[in-house]
Formats: structure tokens, C-alpha cells, sequence
């Protein structure tokens, strides 16, 4: 019994420790992958270098030979050992270089691309921000809550609280500093001030407060987030209704922050009644523009702010420093302050490479779409031999701009094959045609990549299979590759 027991945990723990096994293989294959392969090879469809996805069945009785492939390419096709890398060795102009890995790295890299399933797209809920779905039901538009976006709102209107809070208490200090003062207790004795916009005022506020009142209320009554955002795993869900209430919040906390300003500026007053200047005749003087933003005296008062020091009847003045000079000043701290706020503590903006990277995306997709309404979302797996005049013609202007000097302007060869004839290095299908013409090919070949759009690339390579065959008895260079019915 005891024999049986032990025999079943053996084999237990076998199973585990292969299972285990197998998944970190994957896992540093994938890691491997990723940091080593993914710049050439993209998974799923040829690029730079090929397809590896089921690789393995293409290396069908050389399994081992792959790996060494995998490790270097150079060294197997010098041994003579491997059909199969003569033949990959053929895909791409562009060599593959020796990795520096060991056989075990190279076996999990290829376990993890040859079995590579993608995976289905998966709408972001952050754009469903902007997007509507009808309830299957009632026939209602239902709008999607965009968490992401409300999120980085919150965080500003908080900001913004945070700040309007600490205006309201340093002027409620003040305020209630003057008023304490004994100064003002003896002006207020002597005078009966009475505010006329106080109560104005606060009907703006407690109009602007029952406006508000339903929003509020909407926000508080908290209603669950949706499948779709928590899987955002955001730290707090913020709906439409949350904003709206935050931005009541924010213009009650201003209208009142103004009023304060406003009873601080009059309890002022009170105390230091505001100097009114009057001229010799006994108008009230007024000040020019260009005094007022210059922040200096006029030349009646300079002895005012006269120093008392005198350089060769130059005579040096206290003149305040310009009033535009030093709200200046003050914006540039103001802003300093919500820069690190914006980009770095709250991190609502993008930093530099950040927003390189999500114009480079930007980029792409605009790429695809322009491609897409312009018929060019053409590649060598959808490439289709083109039978029309105009399309045979523009492709003929191409190749004798790009093609004829290798391979002469009627196809027969120089320098390049022969491309009239029926044998073909890299295949003779127009999908093929087409790779070849994209990525380049060994021994001279260039890639037209940069060089040819998709329907350009598409159009000369329909024209080379219209060509007449010209034989090595009439000229033709002789025949290069397989034969291809």
C-alpha cells in the first residue's frame, strides 16, 4: 500500500514539475522573444524576417538543426547539415545574426513563437468615453461613462479646490486681522458702512448653489461602476455627474473666494481711505497709462523716493519695479507650480517621450486609415494580379524608372534574372512577386519599401508577369531558379 501511495506522489509531483517547467519555458520565451526577435519577425505574418508561427512544421526532421539556426544561422548553412536553411536563408536581403543564447533559451523561443495564438482585439474602456450602445430592451441610447478621462479631471477640479480653499483661509485671516485691529474699531465707530453688493452677492452664490443642488445630488447617489471599468482598476470611479457637481463646487468656492476679496478691499477702505490727488486748481490728478504700468512717480514727487545720493547731478530714485514686471514674475511662479503639478505630481500630462510615443501611434493609425480609404491596404498576403490597362501602364513607367537597368527595359536579364521566362527564384505567384519587390532579396535585390507605395508595388509587379518571354536564343539571359506552371 505503502509502495502504491508513494508511486502516485511520485508521478504527482512529476506531472507538476513538468507543468511548471513548461510554463516558465514560456514565459522566458517570451521574454527572449521580445528583447531578441521581435525587431525582424512579427508574429503571425512575414515581415523583416519570417513568419514563426508553426515554424516548427516547416522544419519538419530538422528540429535540432532549427534550434542551431536559432543560435547561428552562418555557421549551420557553413556546415552543409541543413536543406532548410539554404532555403530561409533566401527570405530576407538583410542576414540573420548569431544570438548570443544558450540551446535551452533557443528551444523556449521557438516553443513560445510556434504555438503563438493572437489575441482578440479587446475594446479599451477608455474609449468608450465618447461611444453609445442601445439597451437591447428598452431601445434606449445608453452613454458610456469614460473613467479614465473623468479621473484626470477629478484630479484637476481637486487641484483647483485645493487652491480656491487656500485663498478663502489666508483671506479670512486677513480679514479678520483688520477687523480686530483697534484702528478699525475706531473708523467703524465714527462711520456706519453698510455693503450694497454683499447681498447681491450671496443671491448669485445660493442661486448658483440650487442650479447645483440636483447634480450634487445625482453624484452622491453612488452607483456602481461597470464591468468594463473595473477593469481598469482605477483608485476612484468618476462619473459625468461627479464632474458636473465638482464644477458647481468650484464656482460656489469662487464666487465666494471674490466676495471675500471684495469685504477685505472695503474693510481696507475703511481704515486707509484711498489718497485722491488734486491738481493746483483743485481737479482730482489722474495718472497716465504709461506712469501706471511703469510703476514710477511723477517728477513733482521723485523727491518722495529720492535716495539722497547724487553722481554728477544724476540723483538715484526708489522707484517700485514696474507693476506688468511683477505680475509677470508672479505668473511665471504660478505656473512653475502647475507644470510640476500637471506633469509630475498629478501626472495629467504627457512628458516628452510620452507624447513621442503617442504621436508615433497617432501616426499609424492615421497611416492605416489613409491607406485603407486610399485602397492601399495591400500586402504580399492580399496582393492580386492587376489586368487593367492604366494599372499595366504605370506599373511599366516604374519598372523602367527602377527595374530596367538590372533587368533590361523588355525583362530579359543582365544583371538580374530573367524575368520573362518560367523560373523563379522566390516563387512566381504575384504574391510573390510582390514580397520580393518589398522586402528586397539577397545578392543585390533592395527593398522598395521606402521607395513605393502598395498600389505602385503591386502595379509593376503585375506588369513583370505580363511579360513576353524572350529566350537565351533570342538574348534572354539563361533561365535562374525552378520551374514554375
Amino acid at each position: 500500500m505503502k509502495r502504491m501511495m508513494n508511486l502516485r506522489k511520485s508521478i504527482l509531483l512529476s506531472i507538476l514539475t513538468v507543468g511548471l517547467s513548461l510554463v516558465a519555458n514560456g514565459q522566458d520565451g517570451q521574454k527572449i522573444y521580445e528583447s531578441k526577435c521581435s525587431v525582424c519577425h512579427i508574429l503571425g505574418k512575414d515581415a523583416t524576417g519570417p513568419n514563426l508561427v508553426g515554424v516548427k512544421a516547416k522544419w519538419e526532421g530538422e528540429e535540432e538543426n532549427l534550434y542551431k539556426w536559432v543560435l547561428n544561422p552562418a555557421k549551420l548553412i557553413e556546415s552543409g547539415e541543413s536543406e532548410r536553411a539554404l532555403i530561409a536563408e533566401q527570405f530576407s536581403p538583410a542576414p540573420m545574426l548569431a544570438q548570443n543564447i544558450t540551446i535551452e533559451e533557443a528551444k523556449a523561443v521557438i516553443e513560445y513563437a510556434d504555438s503563438y495564438v493572437a489575441e482578440a482585439p479587446v475594446a479599451a474602456a477608455a474609449d468608450q468615453a465618447t461611444a453609445v450602445s442601445t439597451d437591447m430592451a428598452t431601445g434606449d441610447v445608453v452613454y458610456v461613462d469614460n473613467y479614465e478621462e473623468n479621473l484626470t479631471i477629478f484630479k484637476v477640479f481637486m487641484f483647483i479646490i485645493l487652491i480656491l480653499l487656500l485663498g478663502i483661509f489666508m483671506v479670512s485671516r486677513s480679514t479678520s486681522a483688520l477687523i480686530n485691529s483697534d484702528m478699525y474699531r475706531e473708523k467703524i465707530a465714527e462711520l456706519h458702512h453698510k455693503s450694497k453688493n454683499g447681498g447681491k452677492a450671496l443671491t448669485m452664490l445660493l442661486v448658483l448653489g440650487f442650479i447645483g443642488s440636483s447634480q450634487m445630488a445625482s453624484a452622491l447617489s453612488f452607483t456602481g461602476p461597470t464591468q468594463a471599468a473595473k477593469d481598469l482598476e482605477l483608485w476612484v470611479y468618476v462619473t459625468a455627474a461627479d464632474i458636473n457637481a465638482l464644477l458647481i463646487i468650484t464656482l460656489l468656492l469662487l464666487g465666494f473666494l471674490l466676495m471675500m476679496i471684495n469685504m477685505f478691499y472695503k474693510t481696507l477702505r475703511i481704515i486707509k481711505p484711498k489718497e485722491v490727488r488734486v491738481k493746483a486748481d483743485g481737479t482730482p490728478e489722474r495718472s497716465s497709462f504709461m506712469q501706471a504700468m511703469q510703476g514710477g512717480v511723477s517728477i513733482e514727487d521723485e523727491h518722495k523716493v529720492d535716495l539722497g545720493h547724487d553722481y554728477d547731478g544724476i540723483r538715484e530714485l526708489d522707484n517700485p519695479m514696474p507693476p506688468w514686471w511683477v505680475a509677470l514674475f508672479y505668473v511665471t511662479i504660478a505656473f512653475s507650480v502647475v507644470y510640476v503639478f500637471h506633469y509630475h505630481i498629478l501626472g495629467t500630462g504627457d512628458l516628452q517621450q510620452a507624447e513621442y510615443d503617442k504621436s508615433v501611434e497617432q501616426a499609424k493609425i492615421e497611416i492605416a486609415a489613409y491607406r485603407e480609404a486610399n485602397a492601399m491596404n495591400i500586402d504580399e498576403t492580399n496582393a492580386i494580379l492587376m489586368e487593367e490597362a492604366s494599372d499595366l501602364m504605370a506599373g511599366q513607367a516604374i519598372y523602367e524608372n527602377n527595374c530596367a537597368v538590372c533587368h533590361q527595359p523588355d525583362g530579359q536579364g543582365e544583371i538580374g534574372p530573367n524575368l520573362t521566362d518560367d523560373y523563379w527564384i522566390y516563387g512566381g505567384d504575384i504574391k510573390d512577386v510582390y514580397k520580393v519587390l518589398k522586402y528586397g532579396a539577397p545578392k543585390g535585390m533592395p527593398a522598395h519599401e521606402s521607395i513605393l507605395n502598395p498600389i505602385q508595388i503591386q502595379q509593376v509587379a503585375s506588369f513583370v508577369l505580363h511579360f513576353d518571354e524572350v529566350t537565351p536564343e533570342n538574348g534572354g539571359k539563361e533561365p535562374e531558379g525552378d520551374l514554375v506552371e
